[in-house]
């Protein structure tokens, strides 16, 4: 990370882009969904049903039928097909026993084929005639229930009850005497709207059964940056609420070569006593993330192990201070030996940074050996070495679907491990290093960090009116859902 403004960088980074990637983590990740978020995901699988339910063909039917004066006439109906299905009205609820999507008053557009033939004592040869019909289908009420088990770490979708009824059907015939009219009315308006309920019931049952199909092709670990794997699996039964589904992740963050089965999945085990101690979500928010701060850990041990917590610092605002010059008062033996001479910092974190989060904030501590390196005539000369922990705090936000906050620097201490240029005043060089981080480098970092970070979209979909509050453990985002489109045209 050459150019960085040293390892506080790393705060910054660390700290706001494991809480953008909500799902880091060793420790444990819950969803809270919402009746408000349920019912935005059911507009969502209704509008998706109203596409591909249709067109749906629905077998041929048969049958005759004595009219008076006529006499017995033989009625085929074939090609019927539902083009169109229109949802009026749909509610979704979670209860003890899952959750269940009612729609009522829909209607549906449908077109078919009819013939006819009959025959009589008194008719030389059998009388047909055929043609076609449109069709209106009114006052459709469609019920579905399933419920969510957690089978070997992937959500398995049990549906539970799948009807349709019809209240009215209306057909209109292109030709035909009226009689015939009556007559199919008479013979066909059960079979047909049996047909339809039948359709559309076995139709919704294997789009469940495809939805589940979907779940069991959940990847149960995802990739971050060739260096980590994230363990995506969930962990025990999704839990229904009166006005929410929660749903738990495993969350654990491990080295990607070595991701096995989860070696911490016992501290799942009261993990329903733990999300008891989540502070209350939001119950305008559609969905509510929460975040335990052994997520944070893990990805902080990862990168750790992966050595991806070294840097060479050879930029910072304030460029005077990467050069000897810049220090004559404070090291005049340095500027002695080598004045005017380019400097830069080797900087290795030289254990996992500790996070903890409290009330509206995250602290962080870490422990870093800064080796100052002088560029002599194009080599690299190290001649000291400190060790230092710096003990900071982040407070983020979300504004306007940009993930920011600042930072702040509690406590700088600051110990020489070697040097090859004599004794040095480890005060006075604490005290300048302090300086230039509250006066200098933080300052920097937090005006970078107001600009804020936009948050990804995820297939078209982004958060919406988003918040964020770190609270006793936890980080908690609680937002709506909205299309890239909606908000754009609003």
């Amino acid at each position: 990370m050459a150019g960085s403004v040293s390892f506080f960088v790393f705060l910054s980074l660390l700290l706001f882009s494991s809480i953008c990637c909500e799902s880091n983590g060793e420790g444990y990740i819950s969803l809270d969904i919402s009746n408000k978020g349920l019912d935005f995901m059911k507009e969502f699988l209704v509008q998706m049903a109203e596409t591909s339910l249709v067109p749906l063909d629905l077998p041929k039917i048969e049958k005759s039928k004595h009219i008076p004066i006529i006499g017995t006439v033989h009625m085929v109906l074939s090609n019927i097909s539902i083009d169109n299905i229109h949802v009026i009205s749909s509610t979704v609820k979670a209860g003890d026993t899952g959750i269940v999507i009612s729609v009522s008053g829909a209607y549906a557009n449908m077109t078919m084929n009819w013939e006819y033939s009959y025959s009589n004592w008194w008719l030389p040869v059998p009388i047909t005639d055929n043609g076609k019909a449109s069709i209106q289908v009114e006052g459709m009420d469609v019920g579905i229930s399933f419920n969510l088990t957690n089978v070997q770490g992937s959500l398995v979708l049990f549906p539970l009850d799948c009807g349709c009824s019809v209240k009215d059907i209306f057909i209109k015939l292109d030709g035909g005497a009226s009689w015939l009219y009556q007559g199919l009315i008479d013979a066909f308006e059960g079979r047909l709207s049996s047909a339809v309920e039948n359709a559309i019931s076995k139709k919704l049952r294997e789009g469940i059964v495809k939805l589940d199909s979907s779940l069991q092709s959940l990847p149960k670990e995802i990739p971050i940056r060739n260096i980590a794997a994230l363990n995506v699996t969930f962990v025990g039964d999704p839990q229904f609420r009166d006005s929410s589904l929660v749903l738990s992740i495993n969350g654990l963050i491990s080295a990607k070569e070595a991701y096995t089965v989860p070696p911490y999945y016992h501290l799942f085990a009261s993990l329903e006593h733990l999300l008891a101690s989540i502070p209350l979500k939001d119950p305008e928010s559609m969905v509510t993330i929460s975040l335990h701060e052994k997520v944070l850990a893990s990805a902080s041990a990862v990168y750790y192990d992966a050595n991806k917590m070294h840097w060479i610092v050879d930029k910072v605002p304030e460029q005077s201070l990467l050069n000897t010059a810049g220090w004559r008062f404070i090291i005049p033996q340095l500027y002695r030996r080598y004045p005017n001479a380019d400097m830069n910092l080797n900087v290795s974190i030289y254990s996992p940074p500790h996070l903890i989060i409290k009330e509206h904030q995250i602290d962080l501590t870490v422990h870093a050996d800064v080796i100052i390196n002088v560029l002599n005539s194009g080599e690299v000369t190290p001649v000291a070495c400190f060790s230092t922990a710096v003990s900071g705090s982040a407070s983020p936000w979300i504004s306007n679907n940009n993930l920011g906050g600042s930072i702040g620097l509690d406590e700088l201490s600051l110990s020489l491990k070697w040097s090859k240029i004599g004794n040095l005043h480890v005060n006075l060089v604490r005290a300048l290093i302090s300086t230039a981080l509250r006066t200098v480098i933080l300052p920097y970092i937090n005006l970078k960090l107001s600009r804020g970070y936009q948050l990804p979209t995820f297939h078209g979909y982004m958060l919406q009116n988003a918040n964020i509050l770190c609270s006793d453990s936890w980080i908690k985002i609680s937002s709506d859902v909205a299309s890239v489109n909606q908000l754009f045209i609003s």
